[in-house]
């Protein structure tokens, strides 16, 4: 198989590459970009219809093009995904198409990278596949008996097929909350599995995004911004102890910190809830062939199972070497990689801080590219 020497590999074109690729372009840094599927920023194309970024614009744009200014505050994943495309047009990126890498490893100096079309030899890789690549699916006792239909949150686009149907979402993160919202606003039968305690946070207050004023909040002494927010969500989210969900006492900042977990952007889900129109249930304990058993013996029937239950970033299933390379919750824990795994970096996978992933690869995008700068001078 033919193998080709190039300075930088990016691997991925979704907005994590295209953020990197756009810094290389405005300092006439060579590199190739190769992507697994047939789009840019595929995945922005395949998510469900009515999905909108949480995060406000102004900080969700990629390095040296904002978007558009009648794009609304929060940009729905269509005009996203155009944005990529015209992204990549506007800097020239061409990443070659349904290259899948195999494996990457370390030899002398360089980076192998092996893909399923051709082989490459690079100086520096990126790795910008990101932590939602792999859709995690937990497997249940007797799943194998039910007649009804499992599907992973990934698969869901509108509730078209699911008219006259009793749906059970598996999962309460972001997009569970939304899908069950999307359902029950078009009257269909939902139940959402919830195992534990929750932290939910409205979008906005009084028309005013909760993501920036968090940001100011943050900024105030002796913890009086988190104790300011405390407040704000016992009053507009509350006590929803009585519709089964427990609300959790951990300040929403430092869990996602520690954890790398989003608070539950609410967009109307509670109020579904407190409503009746979104029913809430304890956890799984198994299947039967009409539906789903919970731990509390309880039985549901249940037409189709969504799985909201997330995903993997799973990087360790192609870079042969990952000693110390990954955090507790195996994701990559530098975006530099040292030591024996100098001259590979990672974007996309730090949920760690706060404004949203698309705030951190923009950021992280110019940590790489100013380090790749460094080593060539």
């Amino acid at each position: 198989m033919n193998t080709r020497e190039v300075k930088n590999l990016i691997v991925g074109a979704g907005p994590a590459g295209l953020a990197v690729a756009g810094r290389f372009r405005k300092q006439s840094i060579p590199f190739e970009i190769v992507e697994q599927t047939d789009k840019i920023a595929w995945s922005w194309h395949n998510h469900y219809d009515r999905l909108l970024l949480h995060t406000v614009k102004e900080l969700s744009h990629l390095p040296y093009l904002e978007f558009p200014e009648e794009f609304p505050r929060y940009v729905p994943k269509a005009k996203l995904a155009a944005y990529y495309e015209s992204y990549a047009k506007h800097f020239n990126i061409k990443p070659r198409f349904n290259v899948e890498v195999q494996s990457i490893k370390k030899e002398n100096d360089y980076w192998i990278v092996t893909t399923n079309k051709e082989n490459y030899k690079s100086h520096n890789v990126i790795v910008a596949t990101g932590v939602n690549r792999i859709p995690f699916l937990p497997v249940w006792k007797n799943q194998e008996n039910y007649k009804g239909e499992i599907i992973h949150s990934r698969h869901y686009k509108s509730v078209i097929p699911f008219k006259n149907k009793k749906l059970l979402i598996i999962g309460m993160g972001n997009t569970g909350a939304e899908l069950a919202l999307d359902l029950s606003e078009h009257d269909i039968d939902v139940t959402i599995s919830v195992r534990s305690s929750l932290l939910i946070v409205p979008r906005d207050i009084n028309g005013r995004p909760v993501q920036t004023t968090a940001k100011k909040l943050e900024k105030l002494p002796f913890g009086l911004g988190r104790w300011i927010g405390k407040q704000v969500r016992k009053i507009v989210i509350g006590d929803l102890s009585k519709y089964g969900v427990s609300i959790s006492k951990k300040d929403p900042i430092d869990h996602l910190k520690q954890t790398g977990k989003t608070p539950v952007i609410d967009l109307g889900t509670v109020k579904q809830i407190k409503s009746g129109k979104i029913k809430v249930v304890g956890d799984i304990e198994s299947f039967y062939e009409c539906g789903v058993q919970l731990k509390d013996g309880t039985q549901l029937e249940i037409d189709t199972v969504i799985l909201a239950t997330g995903y993997r970033a799973k990087v360790e299933q192609f870079i042969e070497n990952t000693e110390g390379l990954f955090d507790r919750y195996n994701v990559p824990k530098n975006v530099i990689g040292n030591g024996d795994h100098k001259g590979l970096f990672f974007v996309g996978f730090d949920n760690y801080k706060l404004g949203g992933i698309l705030g951190t690869i923009f950021n992280d995008s110019k940590t790489i590219v100013a380090e790749i700068l460094k080593s060539c001078k």
